[in-house]
């Protein structure tokens, strides 16, 4: 595979010896021990954090079953003053590193690499707003007995009947907490990782700076790498890239980073190499890659946009614009964090931190159809504008809009519903029409999926009833 041949080049050194039987082997134990260093890392201190036996059961089960094992049986180092976990996975070569920047969740080092200061980031810490009311807050978040807990509690409590592995399920009808339930010891702070979601979450960002007039995601994405000598991705447009349309080809299936994810490789360099293999616009390919990209044009845009504000005012800066937590507090969202590669690159396709609350804050931002607080943070159109499959579409029982997926063609659910979707069950369902917000979190596998068109068609069900 190209992964293997670049690695080198992509990651820092490796010394794979030449003698292995098995090169795969190698790599893998170096991807496990990376695995377990960055989600050790996260789940200790992002939000309230999570204690080791939790971690061991949540975090490091249900993964990739070609480093699963390994993943099992290496160890963590645990420096909980300095917030670092490191993992020895060679004798002749240093430990996976992840390193806990404040507010900014952790940051995976390159294979080989021992561990430094990171600097250069916001690291800024998240206001406290829970005294705050909902939904800014936590204030009164949940009515003394709402009308609506009654008829929802019979039809959707009963997780079993859905299948996987439910952490949390969140119901908010008509802007209030209706339904709230935790599992296996998580609470109102449990933080976990969105996987997927947080593609969903990069949209919001590119539409809050849309509104702003810092980006037109119709005009061709700005990768500096693709500017030059003809090049034939220059004309890849950040749209196209939100709707996974690029064209881009990988060395792997397009929901796999395994370089990013698991052996720190920088953000940058990783996403903007691959060749075009279809034209712009014409193929579905579900792609971290792309997502990244389009968060890579962003901060083009908003850099961009300093720049001019620059000649016109020096006092007019886009520090916090650069951050995406920044965005998320306005929202109330304090307990979400989004992580980022050395470089300060955020990994907006998978690698976002967050409580059920905020992921219902953020689906209350589309339900208003993105007013909040009276404010507008995204444009007028937006929520029509990543509901809206204009472009190819996937196989199978849900569409796509532009990092989002549409839930259209399900039975007993309207029309207008959509949500953010993350592996292992993580869930963000938004239904306009009957003013539902439905937030799941969990940890399934393969042998344990929710049937997620199930769930919201029995909570749809038992809204009308209410109704």
């Amino acid at each position: 595979m190209l992964q293997r041949l670049i690695l080198g080049l992509a990651l820092a050194a490796v010394a794979v010896p030449t003698h292995a039987a098995d090169p795969n082997a190698e790599i893998n134990r170096a991807w496990a021990a990376g695995y377990r260093a960055a989600f050790t890392c996260s789940a200790l201190w992002n939000g309230a954090g999570k204690p080791l036996e939790a971690i061991e059961r949540d975090e490091l089960t249900g993964i990739y079953p070609e480093i699963e094992a390994d993943v099992r049986a290496l160890k963590a180092d645990i420096d909980d003053k300095a917030k670092i976990v490191s993992v020895k996975y060679r004798d002749d070569m240093p430990p996976r590193i992840a390193m806990w920047d404040r507010g900014e969740g952790c940051v995976t080092l390159p294979i080989g690499t021992k561990p430094g200061h990171i600097d250069g980031f916001l690291n800024h810490g998240p206001p406290m707003l829970d005294d705050r009311p909902w939904p800014l807050g936590d204030k009164d978040a949940i009515p003394p007995r709402p009308r609506a807990l009654t008829a929802f509690e019979g039809a959707t409590i009963n997780m079993e009947s859905f299948g996987g592995r439910t952490s949390s399920l969140l119901i908010v009808k008509n802007g209030r907490i209706a339904v709230e339930r935790y599992w296996s010891g998580h609470d109102i702070h449990t933080s976990q990782r969105t996987f997927s979601v947080a593609k969903s979450m990069a949209a919001t960002l590119i539409g809050n700076a849309a509104y702003n007039g810092w980006i037109d995601v119709k005009a061709p994405a700005m990768i500096v790498e693709w500017q030059v000598f003809d090049d034939p991705r220059g004309a890849i447009t950040t749209e196209q890239l939100m709707r996974m349309a690029s064209g881009l080809t990988s060395d792997s299936a397009g929901n796999r980073s395994d370089a990013i994810y698991m052996g720190g490789a920088l953000v940058r360099p990783w996403t903007v190499q691959w060749p075009l293999i279809n034209p712009p616009g014409t193929r579905y390919r579900y792609a971290n890659n792309d997502t990244m990209l389009a968060v890579l044009s962003l901060k083009a845009a908003l850099q961009q946009a300093q720049r001019k504000a620059n000649e016109k005012s020096a006092a007019f800066r886009f520090d916090k614009l650069l951050n995406p937590n920044a965005f998320f507090d306005r929202l109330g969202m304090t307990r979400t964090i989004a992580e980022h590669d050395r470089n300060g690159d955020y990994i907006l396709s998978s690698q976002v931190w967050t409580t059920a609350r905020d992921l219902a804050r953020l689906g209350l931002l589309y339900q208003n159809d993105g007013m909040w607080e009276g404010q507008r943070l995204l444009p007028e159109d937006w929520r029509r504008f990543v509901t809206t499959p204009s472009g190819p579409q996937p196989d199978g029982a849900f569409g796509y809009g532009a990092g989002f997926w549409l839930l259209n063609k399900s039975p007993g659910i309207p029309a207008d519903a959509f949500g953010a979707f993350g592996n292992r069950g993580q869930y963000l369902i938004i239904i306009p029409s009957r003013q539902l917000v439905i937030v799941r979190q969990g940890y399934d596998d393969d042998k344990q999926r929710l049937d997620i068109a199930k769930l919201v068609a029995a909570i749809v069900a038992a809204d009308g009833k209410r109704r």
